[in-house]
């Protein structure tokens, strides 16, 4: 059973650090070391105490704990949410305060980091399902669709049998479809969740239980790595969120060196967004848009063409109120 907590709180700030290096959307992952719960990881997102008394504002306290313990300077920096539900963090589960976090997205470029315990990985292997680079995920069809289908004729009644399957429809495109909706990353690990399909889940339940787990960490093999608490959910979330902001905000840029071919911006929108883009559209929209200029010089990789290089026209920004690259669109074949 759950042990009684205490009313204390205590703030922890998480920060979801992106880049993107050779076309792999990259997140750094620190390793918390043996985890003091049965079934929890010991993996996670970098995160640290807020300290109101030595730091001014949650922002800068997120930005000199990271600098002090990886060494990153970090560019683009963004609140993403406050994620404070009762028994999302083993402290509280053991009889410790509530843990409240307050989670930023910070876009940097992977640099080596300081410490040994740190290092950077695919945002994928986390997440699977969301790359369609490569076409469908093999992992809808061989567990994640017919797992879902079998919870959804698992309710009750008829309505709520309606009901899940209408998320599924919405949230991963029916039976066998062909393309999802990108933006959707945070509801799709919801439903995974909830349906009991990611060790999270199962490890959750038993640890608010106060049992063991006698599920194994390998029998989720496929369905990515699992972190500590509520961390892959805090990913979904940040995942989503950089997704829509594509359409509307130049953040990619913030990934990108200070020069750059064309076909280089649109590998990172694809890293980022798990979907191949049109070339043709992909460069028209980019132009049109001004949001690049050329630079005068060209750049030669392999045997190639030489290619224009490019940079970010700032000025964009006082031009117009949206700016945008792409909304994408998953599909199993390049549209």
């Amino acid at each position: 059973m759950v042990k009684q907590n205490v009313t204390e709180t205590v703030v922890n700030l998480i920060a979801v650090i992106v880049a993107v290096t050779d076309e792999t959307p990259r997140l750094l992952i620190v390793n918390q070391g043996e985890a003091s719960t049965p079934g929890h990881t010991a993996l996670a997102l970098p995160n640290g105490p807020f300290e109101p008394a030595t730091h001014p504002s949650l922002e800068s306290s997120l930005r000199r704990w990271v600098e002090a313990q990886t060494g990153l300077d970090l560019y683009y920096v963004e609140q993403l949410y406050t994620f404070g539900n009762r028994f999302r963090d083993p402290v509280e589960i053991e009889g410790g305060p509530r843990v409240v976090s307050v989670a930023y997205i910070a876009l940097t470029h992977e640099d080596v980091v300081e410490t040994y315990d740190a290092e950077w990985h695919d945002w994928y292997s986390f997440m699977p399902w969301e790359d369609w680079r490569h076409g469908r995920p093999g992992v809808l069809d061989k567990h994640i669709e017919p797992s879902l289908r079998a919870w959804a004729s698992k309710a009750k009644r008829e309505p709520k049998r309606r009901e899940r399957q209408e998320r599924v429809n919405v949230t991963f495109g029916g039976a066998e479809a062909s393309d999802m909706d990108a933006v959707l990353a945070h509801e799709r690990f919801e439903l995974l969740y909830e349906a009991g399909l990611v060790y999270e889940a199962i490890r959750d339940t038993c640890a608010a239980n106060g049992e063991p787990c006698s599920e194994e960490v390998s029998a989720y093999a496929d369905m990515g790595i699992p972190l500590a608490s509520d961390h892959r959910r805090i990913l979904a979330t940040a995942l989503g969120r950089l997704r829509g902001k594509l359409a509307y905000r130049p953040v990619v840029f913030d990934l990108m060196p200070g020069e750059f071919t064309l076909l280089q911006l649109q590998r990172v929108v694809e890293a980022l967004s798990g979907a191949k883009l049109h070339k043709q559209n992909f460069r028209r929209l980019v132009t049109s848009a001004d949001l690049v200029e050329p630079v005068g010089r060209t750049s030669t990789v392999g045997r190639g063409r030489p290619a224009e290089l490019f940079r970010f026209r700032r000025e964009v920004l006082g031009e117009k109120l949206t700016v945008g690259v792409a909304r994408p669109i998953m599909r199993s074949r390049e549209g």
